[in-house]
């Protein structure tokens, strides 16, 4: 159907990027986090980071990222830690705030609009499994012998988004309807809080160790 646009075996990536887009990961779960928290909208400022974020690897994989990467893998390796690093920061705030709550460890994930995109930015640019995807998965569907290469990136690309656009959007509204709930119940919402940091956590060394 696209391989007139240099696009492969294209119902085999859309499976691929489904399966990807629903295994769990510290991405999907901030944008859970911060519907729950906030809201559908400032749900949907966490959700804009993330889709940036995955717009930049996107396109960095087009100009030739993976390559770079495989002839630098201490790139790569310094990319996991700091991604580590930074889940490990939001982990321990989490889990701090639930502990010992207070306006300043809430801001974490509450924060401001701003703050939330700027994070959910980040967690994507340094989410070590949304890079290999992209630097490996997201290849192969690219026919080589196809003149315009970013016409056939900007398809898959596409293609990913609104998966993901559809997925986030679940995540939101589902968060967002827990919102009352944890407005009511403030230990609940502590609880959720530090559970959502340990699996901060757990993330953090799963990046560290893989």
């Amino acid at each position: 159907m696209l391989g007139g646009y240099g696009v492969v075996d294209v119902w085999t990536y859309i499976a691929g990027t489904v399966f990807i887009i629903l295994l769990p990961g510290p991405n999907s779960l901030f944008v859970l986090a911060t519907g729950a928290g906030r809201g559908v909208r400032e749900g949907y400022h966490a959700a804009l980071g993330v889709f940036l974020g995955d717009s930049i690897l996107m396109a960095l994989t087009a100009a030739g990222a993976a390559t770079v990467l495989h002839l630098l893998p201490v790139l790569f390796m310094s990319l996991k830690v700091l991604g580590a690093a930074y889940l490990c920061y939001l982990g321990m705030h989490l889990i701090r705030g639930a502990l010992h709550p207070s306006p300043e460890a809430q801001q974490v994930v509450v924060g401001s609009s701003g703050s939330r995109f700027r994070k959910a930015l980040l967690l994507s640019l340094l989410n070590p499994k949304a890079i290999l995807f992209f630097l490996s998965f997201f290849v192969q569907f690219v026919d080589p012998a196809y003149p315009y290469p970013a016409v056939s990136f900007l398809i898959l690309a596409s293609i990913l988004q609104v998966f993901s656009v559809i997925y986030l959007s679940v995540l939101i509204f589902g968060g967002s309807r827990l919102a009352a709930t944890f407005r009511r119940r403030q230990r609940l919402a502590r609880t959720g809080s530090g559970l959502t940091g340990l699996i901060f956590l757990f993330f953090a060394a799963k990046m560290a160790l893989d």
